[in-house]
């Protein structure tokens, strides 16, 4: 007899699920001592990954939102991650005081929202289009913007420096300045080469190239590779809004290819993530969870206050939702924190050398799997309870 156990992706995103099984699959023998270290995740998953859900997403959508998606990702990161820092700041104090420095670290690496979960997780749950693309768009550009706060902040860490905010913008301007010219360049590059061959195996190589070559050449510049990676695809999912024959051609070719490695990709990503993050969960101290309960709470809330106070001070943003209480609500509530912030800690792990360092990445991990999981099992529950307010309220 055999037993099919359905699962509800809607209240049980794939991303979920296969972190879960990853963390199952890490008291096995066989990965008892299994490692990935943040070089392979950064370098392999991260630009592939970004460039397809760059280029997939809707040049009319960004067009429509692009004020919005570039304040929230941009000046709203930032704001997010100085409120998040001074929480975290306060809340260390009772527990294992930290310098602003590591308090404003830690708020870099759990401010990004996740594009693949949330790409993944928004698309089934049924929930408003409009919170939906302001989600998706938000969540490519702040993975940039997100890199650029934690690399600045890791080296004012490791060299002792206090926290200076003229030098933090001096750096935060250059990199990712220099992360969007190079994008701009391979994008331009690509969307100009749509014109120039018809082979398909040709268009795939060159969209390879593009995605992991500006990634890389931004990175050796000490620039922004993802938001290198980011502009290029958006720059192709414009060329590809013209709907001309030759565009078309690309997008399926593309499609094709694309459609195959990004699942796989994921998949493989979100099972290395559940397998590795086991050996950060430590369960012998009752201090560590009761702390990153705490900074999950100060990381929503954080949101919530910068969204909030964002659309308050720009009127004709709030008309993009029919509903607002609601939009801003599920808004908050999807800023799900995943693979970057995963990656970030991967990093900061191998990079930091001060007290508490151990302690330090344990309160992020598990805050981080706390947003992944509650949020994600929560966007569709979330939606429908909203929905039903709305239509109670009308």
């Amino acid at each position: 007899m055999v037993f099919i156990i359905d699962i509800n992706k809607k209240f049980f995103p794939v991303p979920v699920v296969l972190v879960l099984a990853g963390m199952a699959l890490s008291f096995l023998p066989l990965f008892s001592d299994f490692s990935v270290s943040h070089d392979v995740l950064y370098d392999i998953f991260i630009p592939g990954l970004i460039f397809v859900s760059a280029y997939q997403f809707s040049a009319y959508a960004f067009k429509k939102n692009a004020g919005i998606i570039l304040t929230f990702s941009t000046v709203g990161m930032l704001l997010t991650a100085l409120l998040l820092g001074t929480g975290i700041y306060w809340v260390s104090s009772f527990f294992v005081p930290l310098t602003w420095a590591v308090s404003f670290l830690l708020a870099a690496i759990l401010v990004p929202t996740d594009p693949v979960s949330v790409v993944s997780i928004l698309k089934d749950s049924g929930g408003s289009k409009e919170v939906s693309e302001i989600v998706e768009g938000e969540s490519l550009v702040n993975d940039g913007t997100s890199i650029v706060i934690f690399t600045i902040l890791l080296s004012m860490v490791q060299s002792g420096d206090a926290f200076s905010p003229l030098n933090f913008l001096e750096s935060f301007t250059y990199v990712s300045l220099g992360g969007i010219g190079i994008g701009l360049a391979f994008g331009w590059i690509l969307s100009q080469a749509i014109h120039i061959t018809s082979h398909h195996e040709y268009q795939v190589i060159l969209s390879i190239l593009i995605a992991y070559g500006g990634f890389t050449l931004a990175e050796l510049v000490n620039a922004s590779g993802v938001l290198a990676t980011v502009v290029s695809g958006l720059m192709l999912s414009f060329a590809f809004s013209k709907h001309e024959e030759k565009e078309e051609e690309f997008r399926e070719s593309l499609s094709g290819f694309w459609n195959v490695i990004e699942p796989t990709l994921s998949s493989v990503l979100f099972l290395f993530i559940g397998i590795q993050s086991v050996q950060y969960t430590n369960f012998q101290d009752p201090t560590i969870w009761i702390t990153a309960f705490i900074v999950f709470i100060l990381s929503i809330l954080s949101r919530f206050l910068v969204l909030g106070g964002t659309l308050l001070v720009v009127p004709p943003w709030r008309k993009k939702f029919k509903h607002l209480n609601s939009g801003l609500f599920l808004l908050s509530w999807a800023g799900i924190k995943g693979t970057m912030s995963v990656v970030l800690l991967l990093w900061a792990e191998s990079a930091l050398a001060i007290d508490n360092s151990a302690s330090l990445i344990s309160v992020a991990f598990i805050t981080t799997l706390f947003s992944f999981i509650f949020q994600s099992a929560g966007v569709y529950p979330l939606s429908l309870f909203l929905e039903k307010v709305d239509k109670n309220e009308a």
